[in-house]
């Protein structure tokens, strides 16, 4: 237990630094002015897991939490594809989920916007294509952007979310 403590106390804080107060990042006012220039009204994004290890899922919930704070921004999950703008799809697209990340989308009004997280859902990662696994999304349904990184920081998952309005 000192042990622990002692390293600790050795290594110090590793991080983010906090933002000053009431001064909100170019990167969350760009995104506001987007989402109410484009939309009118609040982003709602539908998350699939296509066969993912959990870790990209993680780094999306962190987006959540209040040092970015999503719906602050005007971001909010829905449940239903029926209520999305985008699609956030993360993971090798396995046999099992294909047929349904197919019919998600279907079910999404237009335009469809899909936005594949993760190196896995940009090339298939460590597990590419074989009998059990489709590989990248792209390879399933359309994608405007892919993130990269195993697994992305919230911050490049936001700023793909953003770039993919400003395109749209």
């Amino acid at each position: 237990m000192i042990d622990t403590l002692s390293r600790m106390i050795r290594t110090g804080i590793l991080t983010e630094t906090l933002p000053p107060p009431n001064a909100p990042s170019p990167l969350v006012e760009g995104l506001q002015r987007d989402l109410r220039k484009i939309l009118g009204r609040a982003l709602c994004i539908r998350h699939v897991d296509a066969g993912s290890c959990n870790g990209c899922e993680l780094e999306i919930q962190a987006l959540n939490n209040p040092y970015y704070n999503l719906e602050g921004i005007g971001i909010k999950f829905v449940a239903s594809p029926r209520h999305a703008d985008l699609l956030l799809v993360t993971g090798p697209v396995s046999a099992n989920m294909e047929e349904a990340l197919k019919r998600t989308l279907e079910a999404v009004p237009d335009p469809k916007l899909v936005v594949a997280v993760g190196d896995c859902g940009a090339c298939g990662g460590v597990f590419g294509s074989n009998y059990a696994s489709r590989g990248a999304v792209a390879n399933v349904i359309p994608v405007h952007r892919t993130v990269a990184g195993c697994p992305p920081n919230p911050a490049a998952i936001l700023e793909a979310i953003r770039s993919v309005f400003v395109e749209a």
